[in-house]
């Protein structure tokens, strides 16, 4: 596959939209309707946010299978008891699509241990007792549609459908579906939903379905109500909110058409912007103005495409995504490690494409990476868009990230200073590139050791461009929402969206701290507030006593004690100079990496770096669309914070992806 092709994006954008026809079939309402959160903080965020993570995954596989799922994972106070169900008319894409979007939302809850959401097609619960028996608890209620004043026969309708469905459902797996028409009318209906969740026995379902009966029938004369109960889900409308049986209504053939037809216009503009080419653009146009543009076409363009991957291809070359081969865990998605049928090896980076948020981000991603070329940044082999999941297929790097090595007292014997030398230098190369030698200006936004990863020879690979953000070059800056990690942002960017290349110098000097010192910089949000490794650095520096601060495994060696003593201690100087508070007196990359690699040059004394109360910025000033309400009881920016490893060693608190 040619390295930096810009089509790798384009095919997967396509192949993408072959998706969008056949997920037109049905509808996954992922609207949320209510998310409750419960009221008891957890007991230790290092135990609670990997369970419940764990716990989602778990549930994930058993959704795609059978449209629920039950897990149980940890023990005592921090064992976390998830379940998941969508509703009866969803078909199983549908199903993954829905609970996809629920498991993006219930991380809002967090630091509080339980909470639970319904949606349209449906619903989530996450707490840290066994609640698998339960179906009615004091927080059931129905939430009444205030649209339009019904009249009594519509009422009577609603009435005998919704007693017909309760009446079917407990023999039926819970599920049952109703339409009666109104009287006197030719075509105006009630439809009713009603789905008890699968773990509960006939008893408590129709128990369950007859208090759900007794509060939505309460929001009559209301054209539309839904009853968001413990063990049941129920919902009656004036419209048809179900989704068509298998064999019935519309024929497939004719589905396509208008799904072709609707998206078609967008695709053509989508793929005009993403291939970035004149001469193909145009020549695209005029195809498409000649009628050339059609679905077989594009399929039999992308299957015969090497940059594609078959969605089976990739499941195998897993083992079907075998835990064995899990090579880490983010809050959005899990890197596995496969091998292809020719020998290679390979890491898949598995995303649940389930809003546009995430679609975003994986085709900004596929972009980014496509279009660049560099021996520091990691290679992308392709992409496969065709599954129930957005996968991105990478080169493997056997020895994973710098996180791994550099926190961990063990495995950080494995780099003595040379090896850590090297590695900044290469990070500071791969981002001189992005900043500078790319066609575009490229601001990667989440450099940490993390996203580091390091090949054979533990050379420095620069990874995960899914928040990389370019501009051109007449900008001073972006003004967007905020994302990234937090202990990483320039003070700039997390105050005020303000998005320079000197947000990445910030987070490279915040790496060469925590490469010298072998510290974190970022802590858990459940230890005792103290000065962050930046601050602790200043000082130190200020007092001449910044040996103190060494990593132990980076013990000097008899005649090298001086020359690798200063070369570290210019390190640290470099660092702080690239956190300093005033964006502008912080170096280029170019500049820094030219500080690092001309020993002779005088450096600057640094100014202070920012002085920030980190109590008063744990997650509350981010949001992606702005700017939504917080919830009083808890973040509503926390999947918004900051973004995954790609070979994430450990899910940290506040440090949250695409999918807890």
């Amino acid at each position: 596959m040619k390295r930096g092709n810009p089509s790798v994006f384009s095919h997967c954008l396509l192949l993408k939209v072959l998706v969008l026809l056949e997920i037109a079939m049905g509808d996954p309402r992922g609207q949320t309707v209510q998310i409750t959160c419960g009221r008891q903080l957890e007991h230790n965020s290092t135990l609670f946010v990997p369970n419940f993570v764990a716990t989602m995954e778990n549930i994930s596989e058993q959704m795609r299978t059978s449209g629920f799922g039950m897990a149980t994972i940890g023990t005592g106070p921090d064992t976390n008891y998830g379940l998941a169900q969508c509703y009866g008319d969803l078909t199983l894409l549908d199903c993954v699509l829905c609970y996809a979007q629920a498991r993006t939302v219930l991380p809002q809850c967090f630091p509080y241990n339980s909470g639970r959401i319904y949606l349209d097609g449906c619903f989530m619960r996450a707490d840290n007792y066994s609640f698998f028996h339960e179906y009615k608890g004091p927080s059931d209620r129905a939430i009444c549609g205030n649209r339009t004043r019904k009249n009594s026969r519509f009422q009577e309708a609603a009435m005998q459908a919704v007693n017909r469905a309760v009446a079917s459902a407990p023999s039926n797996k819970g599920y049952a579906r109703a339409q009666v028409a109104v009287a006197g009318t030719s075509n105006e209906s009630a439809y009713v939903l009603v789905d008890c969740w699968r773990n509960l026995d006939q008893s408590s379902c129709r128990a369950c379905l007859e208090n759900a009966t007794a509060s939505i029938l309460g929001c009559l004369p209301w054209s539309e109500a839904r009853a968001l109960n413990t063990g049941c889900f129920m919902r009656y409308s004036d419209i048809d909110f179900l989704n068509k049986k298998p064999g019935s209504g519309t024929s497939r053939a004719t589905k396509i058409v208008i799904a072709v037809s609707v998206v078609s216009s967008v695709v053509v503009l989508m793929v005009g912007v993403a291939i970035g080419h004149h001469i193909w653009k145009n020549r695209y146009i005029q195809k498409k103005r000649r009628g050339s543009f059609d679905a077989e076409k594009m399929s039999k363009t992308l299957n015969d495409s090497s940059l594609n991957f078959k969605y089976s291809t990739i499941e195998k070359a897993t083992g079907s995504f075998d835990s064995s081969n899990k090579l880490g865990q983010g809050g959005f998605g899990t890197v596995y490690k496969g091998v292809l049928p020719d020998g290679r090896e390979i890491a898949v980076k598995r995303l649940f494409f389930n809003n546009r948020h995430r679609a975003a981000d994986f085709y900004n991603e596929v972009n980014m990476i496509s279009s660049v070329e560099h021996k520091n940044l990691v290679r992308l082999l392709g992409c496969s868009c065709s599954g129930p999941e957005s996968l991105l297929v990478y080169e493997y790097l056997p020895n994973k990230s710098l996180d791994r090595f550099i926190f961990d007292q063990t495995r950080g014997k494995a780099l003595n200073w040379e090896k850590r030398y090297d590695i900044i230098i290469g990070t500071a190369e791969g981002l001189v590139y992005l900043h500078e030698n790319s066609k575009s200006r490229i601001i990667h936004r989440d450099i940490k050791a993390s996203n580091i990863l390091l090949d054979s020879r533990l050379r420095a690979k620069i990874a995960d461009f899914g928040l990389a953000r370019s501009f051109q070059e007449d900008q001073s800056h972006i003004s967007t929402a905020i994302a990234g990690t937090l202990g990483y942002m320039a003070p700039e960017y997390l105050a005020h969206g303000q998005l320079t290349e000197k947000a990445d110098v910030y987070s490279f000097g915040v790496l060469l701290l925590e490469i010298v010192t072998g510290r974190q910089n970022n802590r858990s949000k459940a230890s005792e507030y103290s000065d962050s490794l930046v601050t602790i650095t200043w000082k130190h520096y200020q007092s001449r006593t910044v040996e103190e601060l060494f990593d132990p495994n980076l013990t000097l060696q008899n005649h090298k004690d001086d020359y690798n003593k200063n070369e570290i201690l210019r390190v640290v100087h470099v660092g702080l100079l690239c956190t300093q508070e005033i964006a502008s007196l912080r170096p280029t990359m170019s500049k820094a990496l030219q500080m690092l690699t001309k020993k002779e040059e005088t450096l600057p004394s640094p100014t202070n770096p920012p002085f920030i109360d980190e109590r008063t910025m744990e997650l509350n000033d981010t949001c992606e669309d702005p700017c939504r309400p917080l919830n009083t009881h808890h973040s509503d920016s926390i999947a918004n914070v900051s973004h995954s490893s790609f070979y994430p060693s450990l899910v940290m608190t506040g440090h949250f992806d695409e999918e807890l």
